[in-house]
């Protein structure tokens, strides 16, 4: 697991190259349920699964046998908000 900038990574083994992942924001929502998405899946077919965070932990066991890398930014639900 790598954290950074605030974003836990788990790596997954790798066999060819993955584009850079971008922050995911309020219009990335979850496959499974429409809420707002903190996991995105990066899939080796080059497709991706986006995941609330309750799914995200739901599904992480099944998900890191598919995965060839997960972006988790979950913890961004417990930062404190601006003022």
């Amino acid at each position: 697991m790598v954290q950074a900038g605030g974003t836990t990574r788990r790596k997954a083994t790798l066999t060819g190259a993955i584009a850079p992942t971008r922050p995911l924001t309020a219009l990335d929502v979850c496959d499974r349920c429409g809420a707002q998405a903190y996991v995105r899946v990066l899939l080796a077919s080059g497709g991706e699964l986006l995941f609330c965070a309750h799914h995200g932990r739901k599904h992480a066991e099944a998900l890191a046998k598919v995965a060839v890398d997960i972006q988790d930014e979950s913890n961004r639900l417990s930062e404190p908000q601006p003022q």
